[in-house]
């Protein structure tokens, strides 16, 4: 069966939360927006806004009937300014008007008086000032003093990983509704309905009970709409609260980009130490994270940081430290791979450093160092089923890399030869093996639910907590309750995600949405089989686990016992059997000790290899990336189709963040590439020339629905490969500062200082 969702998307039938019907007595709210990043309000004037026609009310933070706190994990996040902005783009005052066009137009005229002060930009700096989100925290391994005493080679540097803009093709928005009872409504575009419902309930000073979310879908997420949703589903739920009439906060794309959060900047020193043949002895890294101006997530993005600190390789020592680094931007948030690809993007410069000065070739120390089974990471867990040396050789294998890149290493060594004789185009090749753990590092959060209802027709309802955002959880929950019940696709409705039906969901995030969602669904559909099989036992005189359903009719030990599902379930009815069910899923086996820092945080980790090549033009600065070949581990994928399209999709995100996608700020704190005219994203002419992905075969996992693996987030790691196929090619061998995005201009000016 085609994925429903691939129709509608294509027929241009798709529905999100600003293509629903909005009635004309509605409010429709724009925010005002502080101009300056760091400084005290001295005034703020609202006086002749309020005068625009078509202006309903106007509130600032005195209006607000509960708290003004939608901080998450840290209470430090006002929805509106208080006594102070604290970065450009802060909101400060919520504008509810008849019409947007009344609504902005009344934002024009707000004037408000700030007494500017130096903002704080660089996490270092912050770092120095003591400008920190929480303690500094620190994972070790083994005696890094020790084994960088005894090593033959240390490789020392830094590494400078950017800002990335979600740039979701729908933005962030919300429609509210109020209800009898006080009660209301909301559409909220939001991987996370719970946590808007939670924040909202907060702000608006009501019980949970009575704040109802909503999500059909969303168009992209990427981590953006986790718990920065929060922010506009607010603004909405007071509109209707106050009003009395639904409300609207939808906003546009260069207001979404200039107030939300993006991935997080790092600045990191590393230290790799490692012995005459190669083998990594020690590590120790310091990450300096850019959190913006509040907390957001940015303490669990920093914990998977240090959970990933040497990335898909087995270091015996480890030392590895990072602080979470208040600046005066917007607080940077969720981004796939949660903290990931920084660290792993560490790793690899110090891998090419520690090539340039023992001679040792990368491809070399990175195969002798891949993780094993039984290998001990950082955190104390050792690795499992371990697959990284499979996914390496099956990448060397199937798609003849030796061979392949002997063709580069010789002409380059004919260059190197040819008595200054360079190339304007220069060619260059990476591997980037993967290691990604999976599971919400949170343990509690490592939880969902699901409803399956079976209508007297044969018909399937099935409400869960994930949401779809274009990743095909849906589709992939709807193959299981097929599958379980032995019925088509066609047969199972997804309903939407809604705290109504479903109440404490988790996000939709860190890859577990199918992984936590499907297996609840996958008990759910369980218990309703135990009962139809134990109703029909009752008649056959036999024992229950005789049956089993498949191709739409029941079976006794293998034989076809004349009756369909349809006639099955209506006699069920008719004998008063139970029809539907409710499960509680939790991931078995999962704990963390913050005290000790060591546990075992992860259902399983999924492993993979890329291979790039690149070509320079070492005159321009330009590039292209040739080749992307990749063996990825899926265990046994739910869904290919779809895997393939996340593995592809995550690979070219990543790209396009070591490549072309950069956050710039002037020294005054404004963003300088708020606008789709100024940020630039990777678009069909940035994606590899020549792209192949093969999954792992025999790769079954037993820690997940289905024997499959989560594919959302791993792949965007693989992007970073892009970043050394174009360093080797443009001939940049000096990987003691590495910093990324190697933007054409970036790369243009490294090419002019090495001449």
């Amino acid at each position: 069966m085609i994925n429903p969702d691939t129709t509608y998307h294509v027929m241009g039938l798709t529905r999100y939360v600003d293509d629903r019907d909005f009635p004309s007595r509605g409010l429709h709210c724009v925010v005002f927006f502080s101009p300056l990043a760091r400084g005290k309000i001295r005034n703020l004037d609202i006086s002749a806004a309020r005068k625009v026609p078509g202006v309903a009310f106007i509130l600032t933070a005195k209006d607000i009937p509960g708290e003004n706190q939608i901080g998450g994990i840290i209470q430090d996040e006002l929805l509106l300014a208080e006594d102070e902005v604290t970065f450009a783009g802060m909101p400060v005052a919520a504008v509810y008007a008849w019409t947007e066009e009344a609504a902005r137009e009344a934002v024009g005229f707000i004037k408000i008086d700030i007494a500017e002060e130096t903002p704080v930009l660089n996490p270092r700096e912050a770092y120095n000032r003591n400008e920190l989100i929480a303690p500094v925290r620190s994972f070790t391994l083994g005696d890094v003093k020790e084994g960088i005493a005894s090593a033959v080679y240390v490789a020392k540097g830094e590494a400078e990983s950017g800002a990335q803009e979600h740039f979701y093709l729908e933005g962030q928005g919300t429609v509210a509704t109020p209800s009898e009872e006080g009660n209301l409504h909301l559409a909220s575009s939001t991987q996370a309905p719970t946590m808007v419902q939670r924040c909202v309930a907060r702000v608006c000073g009501l019980a949970m009970n009575r704040v109802e979310v909503d999500v059909r879908r969303l168009g992209g997420g990427f981590g953006g709409k986790e718990i920065q949703a929060n922010t506009w589903a607010c603004f909405a739920a007071l509109g209707a609260q106050k009003s009395g009439v639904p409300c609207r906060m939808v906003l546009r794309r260069s207001d979404d980009m200039r107030a939300t959060g993006k991935r997080h900047p790092y600045s990191s020193d590393f230290t790799l130490a490692l012995d005459e043949e190669g083998k990594f002895l020690a590590f120790k890294v310091i990450y300096y994270q850019n959190a913006g101006a509040a907390a957001d997530l940015s303490t669990s993005v920093l914990e998977r940081t240090l959970f990933h600190a040497t990335a898909s390789y087995y270091v015996p020592n480890v030392h590895a430290t990072a602080a979470s680094c208040r600046t005066n931007i917007p607080p940077n948030t969720a981004f796939r791979g949660f903290g990931a690809p920084q660290a792993m993007f560490v790793f690899e410069a110090a891998i090419r450093e520690a090539s340039r000065i023992s001679g040792i070739c990368v491809e070399t120390l990175q195969r002798k160092n891949l993780i094993k089974t039984g290998d001990c990471f950082v955190y104390g867990m050792a690795a499992e089923n371990a697959r990284a040396e499979r996914c390496w050789d099956k990448a060397y294998a199937h798609y003849d890399l030796e061979k392949r890149m002997r063709v580069i290493d010789d002409a380059r060594r004919k260059e190197k030869h040819s008595s200054g004789q360079v190339s304007r185009y220069g060619r260059g090749y990476a591997l980037m093996p993967i290691c990604f753990g999976i599971s919400f590092t949170t343990i509690f959060l490592n939880q969902a639910r699901a409803h399956i209802h079976v209508y007297t027709d044969g018909s399937v309802g099935v409400s869960t907590g994930a949401v779809e955002m274009g990743q095909g959880v849906n589709h992939k929950i709807r193959e299981i309750v097929a599958d379980s019940l032995g019925i088509t696709p066609e047969r199972v409705k997804l309903e939407s995600t809604n705290t109504i039906r479903v109440s404490n969901t988790s996000p939709t995030a860190a890859s577990s949405g199918t992984d936590l969602n499907g297996a609840a669904a996958l008990m759910a559909c369980e218990m309703i089989k135990e009962r139809l099989f134990k109703f029909m036992a009752d008649q056959y005189q036999c024992v229950w686990q005789d049956f089993s359903l498949r191709d739409s009719r029941l079976y006794r030990e293998e034989k076809a016992c004349g009756l369909g599902w349809e006639d099955l379930v209506m006699q069920a009815y008719h004998s008063r059997v139970q029809l539907s069910a409710e499960a509680h899923y939790s991931t078995p086996d999962l704990h963390f000790d913050t005290s000790v820092e060591k546990g075992r945080p992860f259902a399983y980790h999924t492993y993979g290899t890329a291979y790039f090549e690149a070509e320079v033009d070492r005159l321009l600065g330009t590039y292209t990336i040739e080749k992307a070949y990749v063996v990825h581990d899926l265990g046994r994928s739910i869904n290919p189709l779809i895997d393939l399209g996340q593995v592809e999709g995550g690979m070219v995100q990543g790209i396009g963040w070591v490549t072309m996608e950069e956050m710039r700020y002037s020294e005054a704190g404004r963003p300088l590439t708020a606008t789709a005219g100024t940020y630039k994203l990777p678009d069909i002419s940035s994606a590899p020339l020549d792209m192949k992905v093969k999954f792992l075969e025999d790769a079954h996992n037993d820690r997940a629905v289905k024997g499959s693996k989560a594919v959302g987030e791993p792949p965007f790691m693989y992007g970073i490969g892009a970043f050394f196929a174009i360093k080797m090619a443009a001939g940049s061998e000096n990987a003691s500062y590495c910093c990324a995005p190697i933007t054409p201009e970036r790369l243009f000016m490294e090419l002019r200082a090495g001449v």
